[in-house]
């Protein structure tokens, strides 16, 4: 059976037409490569338009890429990065973060994804000791893995539990723009603002074809990342396929109304499937995804159909997304399927 628009990642969604449109008009001519160009330029300027100034900005292929540089930047080998425990630096990511940065994640227990001052305090011991690894970074996910959101004043809360202990605050920003634009926020506001140090700016989960940036907000931070990139092969010789892509999703406000538009169709799912009986959301659904506890017999089912990811086996926990061009058809189309599948 041919399969249905997926729910399994907004990763699985197309390229938006915005976003084809501006790789199709940079690909005229030549230019120079690996970044000296016009489109990188531009790139630069809509975010520290967006951002303020004052910032550094580079432009990498994924989002691993991203979140792994990001903390290289920040870290020396004997240096440790406090997580959670559901971190996507610490189970998605094949271990590239202690591999390549040399130092040591720290997971901990979360309550809806989220890190708390009460929780890293509880992590913050052995300085000083040479026995032992120093924490240095504070690594959050917004909006978190498990689809809920940190409150301003919660990140407001780690960065200065970090900056007070020399310590520097990372947010894996994958989904930044759904977090923001569901909390009525700025892109500063959700981040700069707040006290964030390093943010990897998710551009593939909203539309993008390919590519993550990462933000410096203190142009200290960022020395010598160029040749951290060019080691982390990550210096993309064509850069302006890649800038040209992000200057586009940060113009006429395409980036608010593509994550606006996946948080919306989430709702509409979570307000579909609550009419089913046998499905129960497990978190709040607070960005564009939706945790539900299904009955285990169901699941296969679903799959044949409708492809999607199942996040916890031992309790029957699957997680759908809803992305960008998502449609309210698809939706309906699909709890639809769900509620006559659970119903046989």
């Amino acid at each position: 059976m041919k399969l249905a628009r997926s729910f399994a990642s907004d990763n699985n969604a197309g390229i938006h037409p915005e976003v084809l449109q501006a790789i199709a008009a940079a690909n005229h001519g030549h230019t120079v490569g690996y970044g000296d160009d016009a489109y990188t330029a531009s790139a630069v300027r809509k975010f520290e338009e967006h951002f303020g100034p004052g910032i550094e900005v580079f432009f990498v292929f994924n989002g691993t890429a991203a979140n792994v540089l990001s903390l290289r930047a920040l870290t020396e080998s004997y240096h440790a990065v406090i997580c959670t425990e559901i971190a996507h630096i610490y189970t998605d990511e094949c271990g590239a973060p202690e591999k390549f940065t040399g130092s040591k994640l720290i997971p901990l227990p979360a309550t809806e994804g989220k890190l708390t001052v009460e929780t890293v305090r509880h992590a913050y011991h052995g300085i000083g000791d040479e026995h032992h690894v120093q924490p240095r970074v504070i690594s959050i996910t917004q909006a978190t893995e498990t689809g809920t959101l940190y409150k301003p004043d919660e990140i407001q809360a780690l960065a200065g539990f970090a900056h007070d202990h020399e310590m520097f605050l990372h947010v894996d920003g994958a989904r930044i723009a759904n977090a923001a634009v569901s909390l009525g926020q700025t892109l500063p506001q959700a981040t700069r603002d707040l006290g964030v140090d390093v943010l990897s700016f998710g551009g593939t989960k909203n539309g993008v074809m390919g590519g993550e940036a990462i933000v410096f907000f203190d142009q200290k931070l960022s020395r010598n990342f160029k040749y951290h990139r060019k080691q982390g092969m990550q210096l993309a010789s064509k850069m302006r396929f890649i800038s040209c892509q992000f200057e586009a999703l940060l113009s006429n406000g395409l980036w608010q109304k593509s994550a606006q538009h996946a948080n919306r169709m989430a709702q509409l799912l979570k307000e579909e499937i609550s009419k089913i009986p046998q499905v129960k959301i497990i978190y709040p659904v607070e960005a564009n995804g939706i945790f539900v506890q299904i009955p285990h017999s169901a699941i296969a089912k679903l799959q044949e159909r409708y492809f999607f990811y199942v996040w916890n086996e031992e309790e029957s926990v699957v997680r759908w997304m809803c992305s960008f061009d998502t449609t309210e058809d698809d939706v309906r189309q699909f709890s639809k399927f769900v509620a006559e599948t659970l119903g046989s």
